[in-house]
């Protein structure tokens, strides 16, 4: 009787999550199996952060021969629904790791540096991946996770920009590719461009992408550098509320008087955004003990890993290659600009 008092489109979308749910768990269990994989990697190689090898997973395991057809098949709503729903739960925990209080330490210098970085790499991605004529949303998104936290901002967006899961996972794949490599090239250049290690570890947490990509970067450089580079990496992440906002005002905007299948307006800010404000000024106000920390960061990346994950597998390698050599030559100006950018910037601040 409950269930006929409702409104109609209420009744719609409980019977449209119950079919939804009954149909993910194969693919749930999947993306869950690829983050405890990615884990196990992380440990054996500390240098390969767990959300990158979360990426590489889905996209082999896509793949192989004898398992692409499940995963194209049967587990491809619940790995679609770890992409979109999981990923949303992780970015409101990735608010519990964002100490605005330390952040703000470095200065107004160091913010404004920052806002600028952002605001370069993600204008300067988005104008050249539109004169390449990359198709869909991918100068979208991968000016997004240039400028921002890589596949977790990639993931934020997409959500209010309805972007196709194909333009999400190729512009994952872009991304994470190139936050790899940073690890391996950016140390190279500490000596010929007079950096100390302050200024790489700043350097670094203004140009790199990922968080994990961040970290095993700049700690090359000693802990004094990876301090830095971590503080500064998380006021990049403190913009991508303001980013996500952004583009769902501009969705709205476009799509004025336009209503969602559940016959409602599309919200201005997305729930999980606010979500995200609301966990980083609960973590302002001291009041969550350490271990409480520390176990929300292991349920972020636990979220965000099994999310990559399902992202990754929906990575069609032949599609891929059919746009590859404009992808990456966007990837390589986006990584000029950002890294050039935010060299002047530390150049200027330190």
């Amino acid at each position: 009787m409950a269930l006929l008092n409702r409104p109609t489109h209420q009744v719609v979308r409980v019977r449209r999550v119950s079919r939804e749910t009954s149909t993910s768990w194969p693919g749930l269990v999947l993306a869950a199996a690829g983050a405890l994989v990615a884990w196990s990697v992380h440990r054996l190689v500390p240098a390969v952060p767990m959300l990158t090898a979360s990426v590489v997973l889905g996209i082999a395991v896509a793949h192989l021969p004898r398992i692409r057809t499940f995963v194209r098949g049967a587990a491809r709503p619940g790995l679609s629904l770890a992409g979109r729903r999981l990923m949303r739960l992780g970015i409101v925990l990735l608010g519990l790791g964002l100490g605005l209080d330390q952040v703000l330490r470095l200065g107004w210098a160091t913010v404004a540096m920052v806002v600028g970085v952002v605001a370069a790499t993600f204008l300067g991605t988005l104008w050249l991946g539109r004169r390449l004529g990359l198709p869909g949303d991918q100068p979208l998104l991968i000016a997004t996770g240039y400028s921002i936290c890589g596949a977790s901002a990639i993931g934020a967006v997409s959500e209010v920009s309805g972007s196709d899961e194909e333009d999400v996972a190729s512009s994952v794949a872009l991304v994470t590719l190139c936050g790899t490599l940073a690890i391996a090239v950016l140390p190279l250049f500490q000596g010929p461009l007079g950096l100390s290690d302050l200024a790489f570890g700043r350097w670094v947490g203004a140009s790199v992408h990922d968080v994990g990509q961040v970290v095993a970067t700049a700690q090359t450089a000693g802990p004094g550098a990876l301090g830095e580079a971590v503080l500064v990496k998380l006021m990049r992440v403190a913009l991508l509320a303001p980013l996500v906002a952004a583009v769902a005002f501009s969705v709205r905007a476009r799509r004025r008087g336009v209503r969602t299948a559940s016959g409602r307006r599309p919200a201005p800010v997305p729930l999980f955004v606010a979500g995200f404000l609301a966990a980083a000024a609960l973590r302002a106000t001291g009041v969550l003990p350490d271990a409480a920390l520390e176990w929300a960061h292991t349920a972020q990346e636990a979220l965000l890993a099994a999310a990559l994950f399902g992202l990754g597998s929906a990575v069609h390698l032949p599609t891929l290659a059919r746009t590859g050599g404009r992808a990456a030559v966007l990837g390589l100006g986006a990584w000029v600009v950002v890294a050039g950018v935010s060299y002047a910037g530390v150049a200027l601040t330190v």
